[in-house]
């Protein structure tokens, strides 16, 4: 079903957008760092950050399916209702739940980062930046959707 898509829903789907093609390229730098078997120097600052560590640890795959992969996905969904299935009426919940869902995913990565770890990667903690600026405006989206914000 088809809503009518003012010009503030339509500004902040296109951020929606943006966003998550920035989390797309961000997640395929991460892939190709996963894959990697050189030593990247960009992304490592003394011990506390390094990406290698991190993009190749046990934790950077899930059933043999790379983290940065499922993020590429997860950045793919997000365009994709931000995009084609903007004018939906049901799309600002599903992004708002797509957003909900990739932020508890990037927070249990940074636990892992923090906690079990003990090292940080710079094109993660980009990744969970990006994220909560998703999870953000599909949160203004989804309340303005339901009429309990004059945005």
């Amino acid at each position: 079903m088809r809503a009518t898509v003012s010009p503030l829903v339509h500004r902040l789907m296109s951020m929606v957008a943006i966003l998550a093609v920035a989390g797309i390229m961000v997640s395929s730098v991460s892939l190709q760092h996963h894959y990697a078997t050189s030593k990247t120097q960009y992304c490592e600052f003394g011990q506390a950050f390094n990406c290698d560590i991190v993009n190749r640890s046990e934790y950077s795959s899930i059933f043999g399916i790379p983290v940065a992969l499922i993020g590429m996905l997860g950045y793919g969904a997000l365009v994709g209702l931000a995009t084609v299935y903007r004018e939906r009426r049901d799309t600002p919940l599903f992004l708002f739940l797509g957003a909900i869902a990739g932020l508890g995913f990037a927070l249990y990565l940074t636990y892992v980062e923090a906690r079990v770890l003990g090292v940080w990667c710079i094109l993660c903690l980009s990744s969970l930046a990006l994220i909560t600026g998703i999870t953000g405006v599909s949160i203004a989206l989804w309340r303005k959707s339901r009429g309990e914000a004059d945005l």
